[in-house]
């Protein structure tokens, strides 16, 4: 694993622990405290769902480049024989 994706992680997992852990400790009623933690993992979810289709369509980018040039070095290599 790249270190970026390593630092992305830990960056991530701990943004979501100390949110959990200051809503958790908030000296508010626990209905409210539910509906922030509710919300807050909805809101860590689309953000993880944005990230996996990013990196989908990034690895789509990379999976069609290396075909066309594997199609222009195939090209290449008929012109040569």
């Amino acid at each position: 694993m790249k270190t970026s994706n390593k630092i992305w992680i830990a960056l991530g997992t701990g943004f979501a622990i100390g949110t959990l852990l200051g809503v958790l400790f908030a000296p508010e009623k626990g209905a409210d405290t539910r509906k922030k933690i509710s919300d807050t993992s909805t809101k860590l979810s689309e953000q993880l769902k944005e990230k996996v289709q990013k990196s989908k369509e990034k690895l789509m980018a990379f999976k069609e480049d290396v075909k066309e040039r594997i199609d222009a070095l195939n090209e290449q290599a008929e012109n040569i024989i």
